[in-house]
């Protein structure tokens, strides 16, 4: 089937992109693995940051994203980024999103860790989700929309790919053309002919065994790209957020950055509080010293957990603010109120990515990429607290004027694409091995590429992390494509990136903390990697 536009992915910066290509009359499809509303948009709580108040300006926030980037920030990004979030803003509010505002009227604006100003919008503790639903709303009432849930992008379709498989064509330049995706209702694997590919897939945190991020976060739009020699970087700078709800299960709950700001203390099980021998700023510092904080506290005790006491928060305050995290709390037996809340770091935020420009542009022509699945430069070795929803919608849209200028620009010819093949196309009835390779390899991935590394500890991630891709490798051309397969094979191509990336680093910067280079380099640098 042939569109002008097809993206994968249903966050807030695939939303965003598709309803701005759709209003200049492309035809459009959204491919979704899920229903349209799971993605980790819509499980921000903190908020989308942005300069809307008088007492805030454009240089305040950009010298916050550039500080905590850790010298590795793109600083024309981070200025472009910033100047275009009040319009972004405003997009959003004319979609019928209304955030939280104070009893006299004007917006209430969060603080969190690295903003030297409240600047962050927000909707309660629940906004993604609020800005989630009214994008669904507006895509699924488009003429120009076809959304296509439970339909999981299986590769990208490029001229090289088509030579490959022995198709001719006259183009010299490589290009995307299409998607290959498999429909996981019916069974079936789709061909989508395009003229222009949009990656936003969202991140890759279900790789570690703990995780606030949802199932979905395989990294699959990282993967494709760098299989169809798309250039990534920055792979190694994974944020840990150091306050996900503790539980005895797996599933990490986010406790929001933004209970913090509103005054609630860090503490070890002796009820002291430590955050003031790391840093200044104590619970407001950036994400990577909280995180480090915690995990040294923890080694040093042996605890498992450690405690953030919001006992200061009045109730009410509490209740109205932070309404979805009280009733995880409450889920639990703990009251936020009376009791100190359990708290751990987990795998949050991937900072790198499928490297792009200003205008969303990939390596590849015609293939584009924003949102998490994205390394623009902004976030640099750290992201800045709700910077991540503001570069969604800044990126989209700007991406989204790209792609309409290439639509009505490029003469693109026709070209005949091949159908899907699976390999021996056996039905495989060894779920076992799914399930024991993803569990080894979230395992591998928490205990040596977590917070704090070393090359050794590398090095041994690698190398079951290639055991499991060539076991991997053989079933997956020797079995039907089934979801589980598709997202294993890319979460061990996320893995194995990871780990590269942060074996070329030899220094600690940002998200990156190695006890066998402790120290930064003078001359920060990106980490690339490309398939050859």
């Amino acid at each position: 089937m042939d569109f002008d536009v097809v993206v994968a992915g249903s966050g807030i910066a695939g939303l965003s992109f598709a309803i701005d290509a759709a209003e200049a009359g492309l035809k459009t499809c959204i491919v979704t693995k899920k229903g349209g509303d799971e993605s980790n948009t819509n499980y921000a709580q903190g908020g989308i940051a942005c300069v809307t108040s008088e007492s805030d300006d454009f240089e305040r926030h950009i010298e916050d994203t550039m500080t905590a980037g850790a010298g590795l920030c793109d600083s024309e990004v981070v200025r472009e980024v910033v100047k275009d979030g009040p319009a972004r803003i405003e997009d959003i509010q004319r979609l019928g999103v209304e955030f939280s505002k104070l009893s006299d009227g004007r917006v209430s604006l969060g603080k969190e860790g690295g903003h030297s100003k409240r600047r962050i919008l927000h909707v309660e503790d629940m906004t993604g989700r609020a800005i989630e639903k009214a994008y669904l709303d507006a895509v699924r009432n488009h003429p120009n929309i076809d959304m296509r849930e439970h339909s999981v992008a299986i590769d990208l379709i490029t001229l090289r790919k088509i030579k490959k498989f022995g198709y001719t064509t006259d183009e010299v330049e490589d290009r995307v053309v299409g998607l290959y995706t498999y429909d996981d209702i019916n069974n079936k694997v789709e061909t989508l002919r395009a003229k222009a590919v949009v990656l936003a897939t969202g991140g890759i945190g279900y790789s570690y065994q703990y995780t606030t991020n949802p199932e979905i976060a395989t990294g699959d739009g990282i993967a494709m790209a760098y299989r169809a020699g798309v250039e990534v970087r920055n792979m190694e700078f994974i944020q840990f957020h150091p306050t996900a709800l503790f539980t005895n299960s797996d599933e990490r709950f986010l406790i929001s950055e933004a209970v913090r700001g509103e005054g609630a203390v860090l503490r070890d099980h002796r009820g002291q509080a430590f955050m003031k021998k790391y840093h200044p700023l104590k619970e407001l510092a950036p994400r990577d010293v909280v995180a480090r904080a915690i995990d040294s506290v923890m080694k040093k005790t042996g605890d498992q957990h450690l405690w953030l006491d919001s006992t200061g928060i009045p109730s009410e305050k509490f209740k109205e603010r932070f309404p979805n995290i009280l009733a995880a709390c409450e889920r639990i037996g703990v009251n936020p109120s009376q009791d100190w809340i359990p708290v751990v770091p987990a795998a949050h935020y991937l900072c790198g990515g499928i490297r792009t420009n200003l205008d969303a542009e990939t390596t590849l022509k015609g293939l584009f990429a924003c949102g998490e699945v994205a390394c623009t430069g902004l976030h640099g070795g750290n992201r800045l607290a709700s910077n991540s929803l503001l570069e969604a919608v800044v990126m989209a849209h700007r991406g989204a004027q790209r792609v309409i200028e290439f639509s009505k620009s490029e003469n693109l010819p026709t070209v005949e694409v091949p159908e899907w093949v699976d390999g021996n196309v056996q039905d495989s009835d060894e779920r076992g091995v799914l399930a024991h390779s993803l569990d080894e390899l979230k395992r591998a991935m928490w205990d040596y590429v977590g917070i704090v590394r070393t090359t050794k500890r590398l090095e041994r991630a690698r190398t079951r992390i290639q055991n499991l891709a060539r076991e991997i490798n053989d079933y997956y051309w020797n079995f039907k494509v089934e979801t589980k397969l598709i997202e294993l094979r890319n979460m061990i191509q996320i893995a194995d990136l990871i780990v590269q990336s942060a074996l070329q680093r030899r220094e600690s910067r940002g998200l990156h903390y190695t006890l066998d280079y402790p120290s930064e380099m003078s001359d920060p640098h990106d980490t690339i990697l490309r398939r050859g």
